[in-house]
């Protein structure tokens, strides 16, 4: 790519991370080189078997150790895996390996105080011009959103999940 761009898919609605995932798919299709971590996601996800196994294209890492839903606030250790998955994907990104670099869930580890929008800021300030970075993640900080090329606010009308419908493998998970 002669000029790539910074990307945020951020709002309260469904779809963030499929609509990463997607511009990921197409990009592979395209012969792009991608790098692909997730932040505050652990465990077992369809999509990371999915690059995993499919997408040699595609580098898959999870930076931290899960969502924090239950918990009571973030611990150090939280903050610490953060911090440091934070610089892994920088290295990353700088290394020349990828043509595109997707951050998903990072708005919310902002949010919840385990990065700085400062941190944030500073890694969309190093991006190179031909890396193109996607972030994504519920309630973007105001000043990543002013930084960003491109921004798209998924907001919810409707979803079955306030009828009591937990998340479905190959759906939401």
């Amino acid at each position: 790519m002669d000029f790539a761009y910074t990307q945020i898919y951020t709002g309260d609605g469904k779809g963030k991370t499929t609509a990463a995932l997607g511009l990921c798919v197409r990009a592979a299709g395209a012969g792009k080189k991608i790098y692909f971590a997730q932040f505050m996601k652990s465990g077992e996800y369809s999509e990371n078997r999915t690059l995993a196994e499919r997408f040699p294209e595609v580098t898959y890492a999870a930076l931290g150790e899960g969502i924090l839903i239950g918990k009571d606030g973030a611990s150090e250790q939280d903050i610490a895996l953060a911090k440091e998955g934070l610089e892994t994907a920088k290295r990353e990104m700088l290394s020349g390996k990828y043509d595109i670099v997707i951050l998903d869930e990072i708005c919310v580890a902002q949010y919840l105080g385990l990065l700085s929008a400062d941190d944030v800021l500073a890694l969309m300030d190093a991006r190179p011009p031909q890396t193109e970075l996607v972030l994504t993640g519920r309630r973007a900080h105001e000043r990543l959103v002013e930084r960003a090329d491109l921004v798209t606010d998924m907001g919810e009308v409707k979803h079955y999940y306030s009828q009591g419908v937990m998340a479905r493998v190959g759906i939401e998970m």
